[in-house]
């Protein structure tokens, strides 16, 4: 047994697998049915209104519809798109054992304990046929896959097989005849179960009562299982049924048993906890699978695929009985695998598939099922088929070259025990004997030549190179070299399934089951892969990328452990072979197909990790690489400035070229941009960089005049600064002024702006402390007997900035080498040709004898530094010295360690916080957190299908400000900010998730708010609460997957409130309109609100419609509203007045409202759209909308696009996992 997917929950009843999607449903003994996805190991959805056991469950086969039947007496059809029951059929008197949809028609059939078996329409909802017979309970009851049959088992020790054909004819196509008796076809079906349906046999033979009973698929067979321990197969033709044989090997009741869909195997579970296996053609056991605790109740098998499903006391468990993966081995252009009862040779140059031999003698069918490798020798032309069989056995057959495309032929087989067997020289192989932990190598006579003892336990062995094998230890892998009986060496791994090396042999790829380790020829580790779901097969290509699949994706993984999606598959693939853009792979029928693939972008990641810049650059010339992922991987990978290559949106250029230090393509960008924050940020990075003239220009475009200011004290500049002054002083900007002052050490000035503002005190101490008499006594004068008193035995000094260290020009830059990428890309499609231009004349400049340095940019004055050296260098150029014929220079180690210590090396900064929050998330809530707003709309677009975001700015900013905080060390330093992380202790530092402002606790508080708001009627207010919910939902992070269903359903109750308020809303604007009215309180009233407000709606339909003489609507709404057993006297008391007063009387108004048939609400023009009519749908709120507001802005949520795809709303790492 192959293990796929395992719950734990309450007792499982009743199991249905999906047709397409890989979704199984399970009924639990608790009342609730469960939606899960074994595939990604998820509960995808749960269903709860049942009120008893579930004991049966199934999916339709092409409907989004599932029914169940319970011990409630109810059957319930289901809508799993809608997440809700569509209706019940109700008539069984007694629990219901099982339901079932039939292939073509619109039935369910049921069993119960009432004794009989009902025949359902679900579309009509009416019950067609009623079957009775059983005298005791009917514990099964199944439809025939193609014929008008059932198959019923009971409590009574008999199985019937029934004929529906009567009722199919009455049902697609009825007579005359039929029409006119249809009244006495209703009385007879009441009184006697009618005459659709009659015994075709009853098959009598268990000793007990029958439990289970169901059809072969093809065969006309029937198994069944009962009490008396035993299982039983039955044959029937047209006139009669007999027993064939009986499968006794269960210790307890047998619970279920069924037919395999593709193989001539019967499958049985029981209350002795156990399931078996059985051969239905030898009619005997072949495997028997235990559980120590847990009784079996119920078994499903997959309609497309090789997989079973069990309930049993504690969950369910999804299975397959053997592998499905092809054996296959490649040599050069050729490829043996196994398929049927053939060894089978593929030509990959060809693509053409040949029979080779006969691998086993026709009507044997144990050896090919459990074939699970296979090895190739070519000098000698041999084949080893390893299978599990009698607990690990092998075949070697040697193939003569003349039977290729023969096929038929049945060689000589040789055959040994040991499962694990490989070639290790061209007429050498090595079998592995697990018992004694030795190796066999034999010859291709099957004679043992040598015995050897393993250093270690294994438990496989493959081929690693000649003479050597990689042998498999439960928490490592070694590579044992068989000659010198060594371990050459070894790598701690998790259990690896299988071995794949490259072509040259030089590295090797250990696939586990979720995971991919690469290591070197020598078991050197070079990184590791993880994925969630399971990886099926790799294969390396001729560059040295490993290419793999998993269960829906083929994928790529570089030497350093970067992956990518290649592309998707639509079913599960093993590739044999990498050939350039081409993949050779094997489906599980043994099937060849070559997959053509677009190599552009594990090539180009390639590229850059190997340094191999000039094919990068032919590749950003030639190729449409682009997209949002490849610009994040040059990003990540520290390449942004071959990220400007591929971006064409002049903001995404402008921050590529900040993070690459390009100043001069931020300055191009932002001149045409022009926006006010990225003059701010191009002036911090010019500051940075100390370009001091792009520094001044960002300042005054942004306007930011305090630090103009403070960059003309730095600099030097003073006559600008003079003119700051004046123009604070035109502006009216005391606090400027006063500055600009300080900084020019304008004593007077300061004076003069103290003395204007009325600060007179201020302005005589500052005259008094600076010496300036006349100023002082004058303002003396004026103050009288206010003059302040100064500090006596204090010696004033003048308060003056510091004079700056350079004046004027830009800092002083490392000279470097323009990079490969600066440069070479810049003219690609021009036809520029420097080398071309013609010299300047002699006589033009040949007078300058000096530079203008000040004036000079950056990159210009370690030119003149360097034309100043080189003047110094040739002062004595006129002593012209000899020719001489000199041995060169060998450099000595002094002078490499000189050289090489005068290089400096700048050290490159940490990762920010910010950056690992964001590395391996998508949730959107954690980029709003880092700061990337852009990234977070992305993702917020791609899950919820958002597309108005102004509602979510202030948010946005509220949980970026609240993951920060803001630390100042001391007076001269910067305040330093600091990322303030979730859970955080002293081991994790600050490398966890980022904290976050809201909290899904915050939003119980808020639903609290809202109902209240409701309950007093305030419905503003309410509807701003239900709203804000909406609006902060995208925006948290729980931890649990039970969480995230209560984010889910807050969702929909906060949706529900949202519409029915807005429709209240606009129903108080609609005075005039009285019908109406009527109608939007009509449609409240259908919402799924609490109960107490589900009596506020009833009563408030119920007095508009009494109101306006719609007698009949208002009785309809009094009978609901007593049903809900209100207990307001008052409203009780208006409630009966209404309801007297309103009987057998007429409506005054037609409203569009008919309660009988459901409906939903659309949310725009809040109009009914009944069952049956075509919708679209919300992607983030599930709020439903006529086909004609597709594309347009939800109402509801104000958020998403109506009718976009979208992924699902991520709101917790349990999602991710």
């Amino acid at each position: 047994m192959l293990t796929k997917f395992e719950t734990k929950s309450n007792r499982v009843k009743g199991l249905s697998f999906h047709s397409k999607r890989p979704w199984i449903l399970a009924s639990l003994h608790n009342g609730v049915i469960q939606l899960w996805d074994y595939r990604m190991g998820t509960l995808v959805d749960q269903f709860d209104e049942h009120d008893g056991p579930v004991r049966s469950v199934q999916f339709h086969r092409s409907q989004p519809l599932f029914v169940s039947g319970s011990d409630d007496y109810k059957i319930k059809v289901w809508n799993y798109k809608l997440h809700r029951c569509l209706f019940s059929l109700i008539g069984h008197l007694d629990y219901i054992r099982t339901v079932e949809f039939h292939q073509e028609c619109p039935w369910i059939v049921s069993s119960s304990d009432d004794q009989t078996i009902r025949i359902w329409n679900w579309q009509s909802r009416t019950c067609v046929s009623i079957l009775t017979g059983h005298n005791h309970y009917v514990t099964c009851a199944s439809f025939h896959p193609k014929d008008d049959l059932i198959v019923s088992a009971s409590l009574d020790q008999t199985i019937r097989v029934w004929d529906i054909s009567t009722l199919r004819k009455n049902t697609v196509a009825p007579s005359d005849d039929v029409l006119r008796s249809k009244q006495l076809s209703q009385i007879n079906s009441d009184l006697f179960g009618g005459v659709d349906a009659v015994v075709k046999h009853v098959l009598e033979g268990h000793d007990r009562g029958v439990n289970w009973a169901s059809f072969h698929p093809t065969l006309p067979l029937i198994v069944s299982a009962a009490d008396d321990r035993q299982v039983k197969i039955w044959r029937m033709n047209d006139s009669k049924a007999w027993e064939v044989d009986t499968l006794r090997g269960h210790m307890n009741n047998v619970s279920c048993v069924l037919f395999h869909a593709r193989q001539d195997i019967i499958v049985s579970n029981s209350e002795d906890r156990s399931i078996r296996v059985w051969d239905a053609i030898k009619r005997t056991g072949t495997q028997t699978f235990r559980r120590e605790h847990d009784r079996f109740w119920i078994l499903a098998s997959h309609p497309e695929m090789n997989l079973l499903a069990a309930g049993h006391d504690s969950g369910l468990i999804v299975f397959k009985l053997e592998r499905e993966r092809p054996a296959f081995a490649v040599s050069g252009d050729y490829m043996f695998h196994v398929k049927d009862r053939f060894l089978r040779c593929y030509k990959f140059s060809t693509q053409s598939d040949t029979q080779v031999i006969l691998i086993r003698r026709p009507g044997t069918t144990s050896f090919t099922q459990g074939a699970k490798r296979l090895a190739y020798s070519p000098t000698e032309n041999a084949v080893l088929i390893c299978s599990d069989v009698d607990g690990g056995s092998h075949e070697l057959y040697t193939i003569p070259k003349e039977s290729y495309g023969m096929g038929e032929m049945l060689q000589e087989v040789k055959r040994g025990m040991g499962g694990s067997a490989v070639f290790v020289t061209r007429n050498r192989f090595a079998v592995l004997d697990k018992s004694s932990n030795q190796v066999q190598v034999k010859n291709l006579k099957n004679e043992t030549v040598k015995r050897i003892v393993l250093p270690a336990i294994a438990d496989a062995i493959f081929y690693a190179g000649t003479g050597n094998l990689l042998c498999r230890a439960e928490d490592r892998v070694f590579i044992f070299y068989l000659q010198q009986k060594m371990i050459l060496a070894e790598l701690q791994t998790l259990f690896v399934r299988d071995v794949v090396w490259s072509n040259d042999m030089a590295n090797v790829a250990l696939l586990s089951k979720h995971t991919i380790g690469i290591a070197s020829k020598k078991l050197v580790h070079q990184c590791t892969l993880h994925e969630t779901i399971r990886i099926k097969s790799g294969a390396w290509d001729e560059n040295g990328v490993f290419i793999y699949t998993t269960l829906n994706h083929i994928k790529y993984c570089l030497p350093n452990g970067d992956s990518g999606i290649v592309r998707t598959l639509d079913a599960p693939v093993y590739i044999t072979k990498v050939s350039r853009d081409t993949i050779y792979c094997l489906d599980r029928d043994g099937k060849n197909h070559a997959i053509v693939i677009d190599a552009t972008e594990y090539i180009f990641k390639l590229s850059l990790l190997k340094k191999r810049y000039d094919l990068v650059m032919g590749m950003i010339r030639n190729s449409n690489l682009c997209g949002q992922a490849m610009i994040a991987y040059l990003k990540q990978k520290r390449f942004p400035e071959i990220a400007l290559h591929f971006v064409k949106d002049e903001r995404t250029h402008f921050n590529l070229a900040l993070e690459s230090g390009n100043i001069q393509i931020a300055v191009a960008a932002a001149k045409e941009i022009d926006e006010k924050d990225l003059w701010y940020l191009l002036g911090v990075e010019a500051l940075r960089q100390g370009n001091a003239g792009i520094v001044e220009c960002a300042y005054q475009r942004t306007k930011n005049l305090e630090r103009l200011s403070f960059l003309y004290l730095v600099t030097g500049n003073i006559d600008k600064l003079s003119k700051m002054l004046k123009i604070a002083g035109v502006k009216n900007d005391v606090m400027s002024q006063f500055h600009n002052a300080m900084y020019l050490s304008d004593i007077r000035e300061r004076i003069n702006i103290l003395e204007n503002t009325g600060h007179l005190p201020l302005a005589y101490v500052t005259a008094a402390v600076h010496g300036i008499r006349d100023i002082a006594e004058r303002l003396a004068a004026e103050l009288g007997d206010n003059v302040p008193s100064l500090p006596a035995g204090k010696l004033p000094s003048l308060l003056r900035p510091p004079s700056p260290i350079l004046c004027g020009g830009d800092w002083p830059l490392l000279r470097v080498t323009r990079g490969i990428f600066e440069g070479g890309l810049d003219n690609v499609g021009r036809n520029v040709q420097e080398e071309d231009e013609e010299e300047a004349g002699a006589d033009w400049g040949e007078d300058l004898e000096f530079l203008d340095v000040e004036n000079m940019p950056n990159a210009d004055i370690n030119v003149a530094l360097e034309y100043e050296e080189m003047h110094e260098e040739n002062e004595e150029g006129g002593w012209d010295l000899e020719d001489l014929d000199l041995p060169p220079m060998t450099d000595t180690s002094d002078t490499a360690s000189h050289a090489n210590s005068s290089v400096f090396i700048a050290p490159t900064p940490g990762m920010p916080v910010t950056q690992i929050w964001t590395q391996k998330t998508s949730i959107a809530a954690e980029h709003a957190a880092a700061g990337n707003f852009d990234v977070a709309m992305r993702l917020l677009s791609r899950q919820l299908g958002m597309k108005n975001f102004a509602p979510l700015r202030p948010l946005f900013l509220e949980v970026n400000m609240g993951s920060q905080s803001h630390l100042h060390a001391f007076s001269s330093a910067p305040v330093m900010s600091v990322a303030v992380s979730r859970g955080w202790n002293e081991i994790a530092s600050a490398r966890g998730p980022p904290a976050l402002v809201f909290k899904f606790s915050q939003l119980a508080e808020k639903l609290k708010a809202g109902y209240k708001a409701f309950n007093m009627k305030k419905l503003p207010e309410a509807l701003q609460l239900f709203l804000s919910i909406l609006h902060i939902i995208p925006l948290i992070v729980v931890d649990s997957r039970r969480e995230v269903d209560e984010v889910k359903d807050l969702i929909n109750k906060a949706k529900i409130y949202v519409l029915g308020l807005k429709m209240e809303l606009k129903k108080m604007e609609m005075k005039d309109d009285l019908v109406r009215q009527q109608e939007l309180a009509a449609y409240f009233t259908h919402f799924d609100l609490p109960l107490n407000h589900r009596r506020i709606a009833l009563m408030n339909a119920m007095e508009a419609c009494f109101k306006t003489g719609n007698y009949s609507a208002a009785t309809n709404f009094a009978r609901r509203y007593f049903q809900t057993n209100p207990t307001v006297e008052s409203q009780i008391k208006k409630g009966r007045q209404i309801l007297q007063a309103s009987e057998n009387k007429n409506d005054a108004y037609q409203l569009n409202y008919d309660f009988r048939n459901p409906f939903v609400v659309c949310g725009a023009t809040y109009e009914p759209i009944y069952r049956g009519q075509k919708d679209v749908a919300c992607p983030y709120c599930s709020s439903r909308f006529v086909p004609s507001q597709e594309g347009q802005l939800c109402s509801v949520c104000e958020l998403a696009e109506i009718g976009s795809d979208a992924s699902g709303l991520l709101c917790s790492h349990s999602q991710l996992r």
